[in-house]
């Protein structure tokens, strides 16, 4: 879980709308915007607006709802975006590549079946 008294991660900050951020999808739980830095076509990250769990593990073990909202809102923006087809990616921990310690997924894919993102295509997500 966050540190008490720690800084505001830059996915709070979006929430608070202190950092512009391009928003594709929100509800009362979760908010889900553009990548700055994409590393596929379609690049998605979804957060939760609470910033109670520092990774997917910790969400899973304290709000198991709210992880399962996570997954269908990542599926809907698959739908409308990647045609359904798409990766969902949660990075636990540093040496895994998480850089932010706000619970997080990566969704990610193609516009259109004229191209795939390959198994090398994680890069350095």
């Amino acid at each position: 879980m966050s540190s008490p008294g720690a800084e505001p991660s830059i996915f709070s900050r979006i929430v608070a709308r202190e950092i512009p951020a391009t928003i594709v999808a929100e509800n009362d739980h979760l908010i889900a915007f553009e990548d700055i830095a994409p590393q596929a076509p379609v690049h998605i990250v979804i957060t939760t607006k609470t910033a109670e769990y520092a990774n997917v593990v910790e969400l899973a073990a304290g709000d198991p709802t709210l992880l399962a909202e996570l997954v269908r809102m990542a599926s809907t923006i698959a739908d409308e975006r990647t045609q359904g087809e798409f990766r969902l990616v949660f990075n636990s921990g540093a040496a895994a590549g998480q850089t932010v310690f706000h619970v997080h997924a990566h969704v990610m894919g193609v516009r259109d079946d004229s191209a795939t993102l390959g198994e090398g295509s994680l890069g350095s997500l």
